[in-house]
């Protein structure tokens, strides 16, 4: 049974991988089932969060502001998991993020997986749930700032442990890694004359730019540049 992996998690702006933005990546890595280094980041998305996002996350726009975007950090993560096997609680979400963005970086991110969601299912079928944190109240597993990256991979690592302690021996292959496929979009990005004319709105209007431009696909670029005219108006001369 696997003991050396990255376990990860993520906050995000929404859940869809196309469009919406990772906020927060946060990962523990493991050498023989014990924590040996950590990562953790928070992420400008270049938009505005919306109140269920906050609310769940604890995460607010002004945290976010001054924060590296996504193009700057996620080389960072990749290079911190190296070659492991990456681990997650449903971690089929975490990856298709990581991986959509990876794609449109011309990153390469291709990963075996362990899901401890899916162990659960297979293992604890008499529970009520078999979300993090009930498991983790469940099994006494400290878990006091939910929702935030770092902490759910810490947790869900612990997590991990306390299942292959109990389940391991009588099915050892639910807790075998797997190749992760995720199906990803490359996105058309923003072109030239967007571009242009979307900086050419935001100094005409004295709108701040609080997003990396070149990060827009051509279909943001669109709903940013519809927006503003919707909200402001045309430029005249």
């Amino acid at each position: 049974m696997v003991k050396d992996y990255v376990c990860v998690d993520i906050e995000t702006s929404g859940i869809r991988v196309k469009w919406d933005k990772i906020i927060e990546i946060g990962a523990v890595k493991v050498r023989d089932g014990k924590a040996v280094d950590t990562f953790s980041e928070l992420i400008n998305p270049g938009l505005k969060l919306s109140p269920y996002i906050t609310e769940l996350t604890g995460i607010t726009d002004e945290m976010l502001k001054d924060k590296p975007f996504i193009e700057e950090v996620l080389p960072r993560f990749i290079e911190f998991a190296g070659d492991d096997v990456i681990m997650g609680h449903n971690i089929m979400f975490d990856y298709s993020f990581l991986k959509q963005n990876a794609i449109n970086q011309k990153l390469k991110f291709d990963k075996m997986g362990i899901d401890t969601l899916k162990i659960a299912r297979k293992t604890l079928k008499g529970l009520e749930s078999r979300g993090l944190e009930y498991l983790c109240n469940y099994y006494g597993i400290a878990d006091e700032n939910h929702h935030r990256a770092f902490n759910d991979a810490e947790v869900t690592s612990k997590l991990y442990n306390v299942l292959m302690e109990k389940f391991g021996t009588e099915s050892p292959g639910l807790f075998e890694p797997y190749q992760l496929v995720f199906k990803a979009k490359k996105m058309q990005p923003i072109t030239d004359r967007q571009k242009k004319y979307l900086k050419d709105l935001m100094v005409y209007h004295k709108i701040e730019m609080n997003f990396n431009i070149d990060e827009l696909s051509k279909n943001e670029a669109s709903k940013k540049i519809d927006k503003i005219l919707s909200e402001k108006g045309r430029i005249f001369d």
